[in-house]
Parts: structure tokens; sequence; C-alpha cells
């Protein structure tokens, strides 16, 4: 018995020492995000996706819910209030015009349409008609602030580089527009989520936008928003999210001997080890 009870009382007292500790830690990263609070536009436009448009405003609204109200979120367009028509079902009603000048984030979708063809409801089309509004200047402004930081999903990514606005900026897209991402200057890359600078992330395939929205949640709000998110929606964010920062890999396609180069240095360390 008096064993146990010395027992007992050791582990009271690393428990008092450790709690007011672990407790100011928790302090310590509340206060981190304790004024944090993100406002995010979500740009709708004629024949845009809407798993592109609505699974970010999901993870977007949940994250509100569980911030106690810290996102706020709204449907815009560059024309102002108005019923904007999808490529692929119904349409959304955008509640204002796209404010370029509002910090926070400004979330653009892609297209829903034929991949590939001349028809008015083709992909390419879809997006043409969307670059004679006045979307294009509007995200060029919002590009131009720093308190904006402008995310793309799927084929979202094709607006802001048709405008001239991804040269020489690291994005990706659908795999079908990749070709079309180089073309206009961007640097593809072959990830779920791209993030070329801390003011610019992109997602690939249509369900990616929940990965993006998610990134930004943890990024902007921390890991248990994001976490409660995942939780409630049963779904983990996928992928690793691209920087170009760190060790870069070695491409074996454009470097056939790189394995022979590395393989000296290998012998030798065995050879060391014996």
């Amino acid at each position: 018995m008096k064993k146990i009870s010395g027992l007992l009382m050791s582990f009271a007292l690393i428990v008092s020492l450790v709690a007011p500790a672990a407790n100011a830690k928790t302090k310590e990263n509340n206060n981190a995000f304790k004024d944090k609070s993100m406002h995010v536009q979500i740009v709708l436009f004629d024949g845009f996706d809407l798993l592109d448009a609505l699974a970010p405003y999901e993870v977007f609204g949940a994250a509100g819910m569980y911030s106690g109200g810290a996102v706020t979120i709204e449907l815009v367009s560059a024309e102002g209030k108005r019923s904007v028509p999808s490529g692929n079902g119904p349409a959304l009603e955008a509640q204002a015009a796209l404010d370029p000048n509002r910090s926070g984030i400004i979330l653009v979708p892609g297209a829903s349409g034929k991949p590939a063809g001349n028809s008015e409801d083709a992909i390419p089309n879809i997006l043409s008609k969307a670059m004679k509004t006045g979307l294009p200047d509007m995200l060029k402004r919002a590009f131009n602030n720093k308190e904006v930081t402008v995310a793309t999903v799927c084929g979202g990514s094709l607006l802001p580089a048709m405008a001239g606005l991804l040269k020489d900026r690291h994005a990706v897209t659908n795999h079908m527009g990749m070709a079309a991402l180089e073309a206009a200057g961007a640097i593809p890359v072959n990830a779920r989520v791209v993030e070329d600078s801390p003011r610019f992330v992109s997602g690939g395939g249509v369900t990616s936008g929940l990965d993006v929205a998610l990134y930004l949640v943890e990024r902007e709000l921390g890991p248990q928003i994001a976490n409660a998110v995942e939780k409630l929606f049963e779904y983990e964010k996928r992928g690793t999210v691209w920087r170009a920062e760190g060790i870069v890999p070695v491409d074996f396609n454009t470097s056939p001997t790189a394995s022979e180069q590395k393989q000296p240095a290998a012998n030798s360390v065995s050879a060391a080890k014996q």
C-alpha cells in the first residue's frame, strides 16, 4: 500500500508540474489564431462547375460554424447580384459583385462542359466568354492586392492564366488542361494542390476543391478547425501541398544517368560500414 501511495503521490506531482505548462501552451496556440478571421468570395460565371464552387463553399461554411463565425462566405460574380447558370445543373444566386479590394480569399472555379470542340457548351468557349467580362481585370486587381489570396479549382486556374497573370508561376489544373496552362506561360506542376506563394493556391481535378479549402482553413485558422471539418465530412485532405521549397527530386526521365551517378556514393557508404 505504501508503494502504491508513493506512486500516486509522484504521479500527482508530475501532473501538477506538467498541467500548467500544457495549459500555457494551449493558450498560446489559441491566442495565435484568436483574432483570425477570413472572408471568402467564390466567383461564379456562366457555365461554372457546381462542384468546383460548392465543395469549397461547404468546407468554408463548416469552418465558420466550428470557429464561431471566423469565416464568412459569399457567392459573387463580375456583374454583381444575379442568377448565374452553371454548366452542369441549376443556377446559383450571386449575392454581390466580386470585390478585389477586400482582404481574404477569392476562389475561382472551373467550367463544366464538353472538354473540347467549338460548340457553345465546350469548356474553351465557356472560358472565352468569361474572359470577355470584367472578371480578368478584377482578377488582376486581386493579384495586385497583398491582402488577397487567389485560389483556383480545376480549370479555374486557366482564367488567370489566359489573362497573363500566371506567367512563371507554378500552378495545376485538370489534367486535360495542363498543356493549355503551360502555353499560357505558367509552370505546370503535377500535384493535387500547388501553392506558388501564400497568395496563389491552385487545385487539380474537380474534387480538389475540398483539399484546397481544407488547406486554406488549416493555414488561416489552424489544424484543429480543419480537423473538425474533416471529421464532420468524413473526408481527409488528400495529397501533399506542393511548394517550390526543399530539395528538388531527380527527374530520371531527363537525367537517365542520375542513378548511375548516385551509385558510387551508395557503394562507398556500404564499404565504409563493412
